[in-house]
């Protein structure tokens, strides 16, 4: 049977997605063809139907689960981002969470291409957010982007070291509290974080 090109384009956002989640949750080496393809509920020789190479689709993973973090970050300010970013829930949440925390050292060991998603990913946050980085009157130009930096630095750094003990660590808690307080604290007024 024919599929029509609605139907393959819906196919390919859902392989897509599919990925996304998977390659959070796994990393990108932990993913292979077969098993994604299976996941989303297609056969192994479908994939090649949809894309050039498993590194085409790990960049459009990427830029997909990038531009839905954005999208969520645009409609908060930068105590929110912090309220939302460090945290356990975030922590836990692999497969949902940030593309940045869950696969930036992967992307490191990657094709320029991936590299250049991660980097236009990281550039549209900055952007977002940097214009929201609470300055005084007297701040230089580009001070709120050069703050996001050091706090968004900080935040996915927070992430990936927590995500790097065990699920039950005490450390992997008092990673998130410090670094939650000290961004907070960090904050033009030195706001107090809210409860995680």
């Amino acid at each position: 049977m024919r599929v029509t090109k609605a139907q393959a384009q819906a196919n390919r956002e859902h392989i897509v997605e599919t990925a996304s989640e998977l390659f959070r949750e796994r990393g990108f080496d932990g993913v292979g063809v077969s098993d994604l393809m299976a996941a989303a509920g297609f056969t192994h020789g479908g994939f090649y139907k949809h894309f050039g190479s498993k590194a085409d689709l790990m960049a459009e993973a990427s830029a997909c689960s990038l531009a839905k973090s954005l999208a969520a970050a645009e409609a908060l300010d930068v105590p929110g981002f912090i309220d939302v970013y460090v945290n356990r829930d975030h922590r836990d949440g692999r497969g949902s969470g940030c593309t940045m925390a869950a696969l930036c050292g992967d992307a490191a060991r990657q094709s320029d291409d991936v590299k250049a998603t991660f980097a236009a990913g990281i550039e549209h946050t900055l952007q977002t957010l940097g214009d929201k980085y609470p300055t005084g009157p007297d701040a230089a130009p580009g001070e709120g982007r050069r703050k996001m930096l050091d706090l968004l630095s900080r935040a996915v750094g927070a992430l990936v070291l927590s995500r790097a003990c065990p699920d039950d660590s005490a450390l992997a808690d008092e990673i998130l509290e410090v670094c939650r307080a000290q961004m907070f604290a960090s904050l033009p007024g030195g706001e107090d974080a809210p409860q995680a």
